[in-house]
């Protein structure tokens, strides 16, 4: 399998065709950001609720879901690789629906904790499955067209989350929220049952056994290329993971926007929706490098700008919102690119592959994302510092990854 000619479809979706085969995995990634991005505005009424006295506190409501989410894919990949792919994302999504009726209940702050990190760790079975699916029916530059395609649905959930959370709020308390999850939860689980098809045969699937499992783990975080691009995908994610959690408080706090702070969310996030539909129309004709090391190296200028304009008090909200798109663009730009190639090496363990990769990625960016946003003291101060570092390390990931090859395409994967 090269980047260059392996663009070929390699098993069928039906009885799905394109179009909903793309609306259906979009939909079903969605599960996770709604999860994750309707409780922004909640935040503020979930610390009254329980009296939480440390203002940053709440963000653990985010935290402990993802840190569900990155533990549940080291999972979720060898049973998806063991069972086939239904039985694990059905079991997912009826988790994820059983979780959300628990945070509706949560009579504490530490209950609903609990809840959240169930929800989270069913999430991580949607997550993994639809990778896998993908790589199940496509492969190389193909593969990172359909990614893309499903990203463009997927990214505009992030972008309206947050105010439909907030909309959520005006009619009802923030457990209203949990009612709309468990839904949506069992709405994409009936049409997932009854039109998703197996894509994983019988004679592809594998053994349980520890040994066979610890060697597809070895045989994933030994390939240069895979383990590279993970660490690369870590510190871009863990910048944008600091955002999302210090947001709320940056864009009341520091900017005054007060409810409004949903709507600036959503116009930061636009950046990903176009960057989404940009790649899934050039990346076949320039290549899962040359885009994502561009979008990479334009991370980096951006973080540079931002941490100079944030030192010297000149970072306004103007101009914060700018950078704030750029930022979104590129990170746009990265994650299919990223993702893609990542997995092109794996195509014989795309499960277990895709959820080592998926937690690799999920647990490092949570760590650093918390790291960052715990150290929120009222200014932009301690997340432009941050956000730097991670797109300079990043970038260097990179490049060491490919022995300093950048921006080119290869003929084989990089062992």
């Amino acid at each position: 399998m090269t980047e260059v000619n392996a663009d070929t479809f390699v098993s069928g979706h039906r009885p799905m065709g394109f179009p909903e085969f793309v609306v259906a995995i979009a939909s079903i990634m969605a599960l996770n950001p709604l999860a994750m991005d309707m409780m922004l505005p909640a935040l503020p009424n979930i610390r009254a609720a329980f009296a939480i006295a440390d203002a940053n506190r709440p963000q653990l409501v985010l935290s402990i879901f993802l840190t569900g989410f990155g533990i549940g894919q080291f999972l979720m990949g060898p049973l998806s690789d063991r069972f086939g792919r239904r039985p694990v994302l059905l079991g997912g999504m009826m988790l994820y629906g059983v979780a959300s009726l628990l945070a509706i209940a949560a009579p504490s702050f530490e209950l609903l904790l609990v809840a959240r990190v169930l929800q989270g760790f069913a999430t991580s079975a949607t997550r993994v499955i639809v990778v896998s699916i993908v790589r199940d029916c496509y492969a190389g530059r193909r593969m990172a067209g359909v990614m893309s395609l499903a990203m463009m649905v997927f990214v505009a959930v992030p972008v309206i989350a947050p105010a439909f959370g907030q909309a959520v709020l005006l009619m009802t308390a923030w457990r209203g929220i949990f009612v709309i999850l468990a839904l949506y939860g069992v709405l994409t689980l009936i049409w997932s049952a009854l039109r998703m098809p197996e894509t994983l045969p019988e004679d592809r699937r594998k053994s349980l056994a520890l040994s066979d499992v610890l060697s597809a783990y070895w045989q994933t975080v030994t390939n240069r290329q895979t383990l590279g691009y993970a660490l690369a995908c870590s510190g871009v994610w863990g910048a944008m993971v600091s955002f999302v959690f210090s947001s709320q408080q940056i864009f009341t706090e520091v900017y005054g926007l007060g409810h409004y702070f949903p709507l600036a969310f959503a116009a930061a996030a636009t950046g990903v929706a176009i960057a989404g539909f940009l790649n899934s129309r050039i990346v076949g004709r320039l290549g899962m490098r040359m885009i994502s090391h561009g979008a990479l190296s334009v991370y980096a200028v951006v973080a540079a700008i931002m941490l100079v304009a944030a030192k010297t008090n000149l970072l306004s909200l103007p101009a914060f919102m700018m950078l704030a798109m750029l930022m979104m663009f590129a990170f746009g730009l990265m994650m299919a690119n990223f993702t893609a190639l990542a997995m092109e090496p794996h195509g014989n363990i795309a499960g277990t592959a895709s959820s080592l990769y998926g937690s690799i990625t999920t647990l490092l960016g949570i760590g650093i994302g918390a790291a960052i946003g715990q150290s929120y003291d009222g200014t932009l101060l301690p997340f432009s510092v941050g956000f730097f570092l991670c797109a300079v390390g990043a970038l260097a990931i990179a490049a060491v990854t490919e022995k300093g090859r950048l921006f080119r395409p290869h003929h084989a994967p990089i062992k």
